[in-house]
């Protein structure tokens, strides 16, 4: 349903929200993610550009929430890296249908129409704190307490 590259960017944006004062190198989300580094940091670029992400370069650097989870919904995030839009006239280009759309079309509009609301109405934090959750949503989030960032500091799951 959605490209790989969004699936990345979800991946990213939801462990990003368990570590939301944290810069996180790129290096360490590609690790908790299972996301190619350098796909991830084209992944990461697109999102710092919406402004999604904040990050900071060199030693010490890395990537955070540019707000806080409970802000960010995850349209922006699928929006931001790929599309997801309604259908506003025939893409067949079908003249006698113009901008009324055949039953077929008015369905696929519909269905858009659904997704977009539903996914308008998900923020990260409430993908990071869905209760009864067995894991932590879209990144390996056991291997959050392995990986050390500027030496002392270690990402960890946000209890809040």
């Amino acid at each position: 349903m959605f490209s790989q590259t969004t699936e990345y960017a979800l991946r990213a944006m939801s462990c990003l929200a368990l570590a939301p004062d944290q810069l996180v190198p790129t290096t360490t989300l590609a690790d908790m993610t299972h996301v190619p580094p350098n796909y991830l940091a084209k992944v990461l670029q697109q999102l710092a550009a919406a402004r999604l992400i904040a990050g900071r370069r060199g030693v010490g650097g890395g990537y955070r929430l540019a707000r806080p989870a409970d802000q960010i919904n995850l349209l922006d995030i699928i929006q931001t890296v790929g599309h997801l839009e309604r259908i506003k006239s025939c893409p067949l280009g079908l003249a006698n249908h113009g901008s009324n759309l055949c039953p077929l079309h008015r369905q696929l509009d519909a269905a858009a129409a659904a997704m977009m609301k539903m996914f308008d109405g998900v923020t990260l934090k409430h993908v990071i704190d869905t209760p009864g959750s067995v894991n932590k949503p879209l990144c390996d989030s056991s291997r959050t307490q392995e990986v050390s960032i500027g030496g002392s500091i270690k990402v960890r799951p946000s209890k809040s």
